[in-house]
């Protein structure tokens, strides 16, 4: 479990704690809605009658932050920092992968798909206000294909056959083993179609 918390920031929360006046306090680490696009990573306080017990314990050397358990994947790489300024200062916690969790060769093919659209081919799409989602994973023969359903400006948009097969294809099959292909889920030919009735 790779947590930082800078020094700037241990000081400014084990003044917080101090002021609690509760013996034993510490911190509680959490992101709330894991694994979707709305995860926020949160600290909150711990008193000792609080404590879970299957929550990791991060000992820092001026308190312990408690890890919810299920929000331990989320927080891997996390970052907390205190930045002062002249209204006192801000604490930021930064959770590259609270929207979605490290994976690994060994994951579940769908979080490995699903990792590789939000860190890096949802990001470009959203310049252009776009997004592409996994809808479900289909066994063929070749393999299994990524069923994918784009969305906000990639609807209905002519380059979206060339996007899906040149950059969102490309990517997932080179990085995700034993997946063969994918297909879009909103049919795109609606639009032509429209006025043959």
């Amino acid at each position: 479990m790779t947590i930082t918390v800078t020094e700037s920031a241990e000081n400014y929360l084990a003044e917080l704690l101090a002021k609690q006046d509760v013996e034993g306090i510490a911190v509680r680490m959490f992101v709330t809605q894991p694994g979707t696009p709305y995860a926020e990573s949160c600290l909150a306080y711990c008193r000792p009658d609080e404590v879970i017990e299957d929550d990791e314990v991060m000992e820092l050397s001026k308190f312990r932050v408690y890890i919810e358990q299920n929000s331990v994947p989320y927080l891997e790489e996390a970052m907390v920092d205190f930045a002062e300024d002249r209204m006192g200062g801000q604490l930021t916690i930064k959770a590259p992968n609270s929207k979605v969790p490290k994976v690994s060769p060994d994951s579940p093919m769908d979080e490995q798909i699903n990792y590789i659209l939000y860190s890096d081919i949802n990001p470009g799409l959203a310049s252009h206000g776009g997004e592409v989602k996994l809808v479900e994973l289909v066994e063929e023969e070749n393999g299994h294909i990524a069923i994918l359903q784009f969305g906000g400006g990639c609807q209905g948009c002519s380059a979206v056959d060339m996007t899906l097969k040149d950059g969102v294809e490309k990517t997932l099959v080179e990085r995700v083993a034993g997946l063969a292909g994918v297909r879009d889920v909103t049919d795109h030919s609606v639009r032509d179609n429209a006025y043959y009735k």
